[in-house]
């Protein structure tokens, strides 16, 4: 069983009713419901719960951490970060969703702006599958379509992605990449770019699916954890004069 903690603000589903409207129960729960499998349990945290609801033993407990932020990227303290960035290192999975690339942890751990283009028309976005052998496009079509979402665009400032699996064209012209992933110590990192909160993105099953590939790709791997700092010798070292 794949233990997985879905964080979300939960600020726009407060604020706005347009977004209440499509997330009546916030996109945390959204997303638990949708993910949820035999292999897969979730559970869920928000910005306003005490330490961001991600104490050391929530995080010692998620295999797959998944992030969807926007408005509240600043209100995350620091030292939450780097409780997250400390699992993440030490295997923990991370699923960074659409404006989450503002994150602090998503900059802290690509070490880069995170910057991009952005508009939001509701315009359509094909989202084209460029690595099909990879497991997170288990099962998938050769692409999806969302009929409307924000638009992302190129030049995205992050380091060259491990791995490329989806490349987005949007209907005013613009390309963006949409499914990227990357490894930091232990861990696995996903970045998925749609979702924005006032479109029913988090409904779609290709999407959810997208998102389940993602869970049991980034959990846990089972390899022996890695032994540092000073160590003494496995065979006998002769004196040298």
């Amino acid at each position: 069983m794949i233990k997985v903690t879905v964080w979300n603000e939960f600020l726009h589903e407060k604020l706005h009713d347009e977004v209440k409207k499509i997330y009546p129960d916030g996109i945390h729960r959204t997303l638990a419901k949708g993910l949820a499998a035999d292999d897969i349990e979730v559970a869920t945290a928000t910005l306003e719960e005490p330490e961001h609801g991600l104490t050391e033993e929530r995080l010692a407990n998620t295999d797959v951490l998944i992030w969807w932020g926007h408005m509240g990227h600043d209100k995350v303290d620091d030292e939450i970060v780097e409780r997250v960035q400390l699992r993440v290192w030490n295997g923990m999975g991370l699923i960074v969703l659409h404006s989450g690339h503002f994150s602090k942890i998503f900059k802290k751990l690509m070490g880069t702006g995170c910057d991009l283009k952005w508009r939001e028309a509701g315009e359509k976005e094909r989202m084209w599958v460029v690595n099909p052998a990879h497991p997170i496009a288990a099962g998938l079509p050769e692409y999806i379509t969302l009929d409307q979402e924000e638009m992302y665009g190129e030049h995205f400032d992050i380091p060259a992605p491990d791995e490329l699996i989806f490349v987005s064209w949007f209907e005013g012209g613009e390309v963006f990449r949409s499914g990227c992933t990357f490894s930091r110590g232990q861990g696995k990192i996903f970045y998925f770019r749609p979702g924005h909160e006032t479109y029913p993105t988090y409904y779609n099953p290709q999407v959810l699916q997208v998102i389940q590939n993602g869970i049991r790709w980034a959990g846990p791997s089972g390899a022996a954890a890695p032994v540092r700092g000073n160590h003494q010798p496995l065979e006998p070292i002769g004196n040298k004069e």
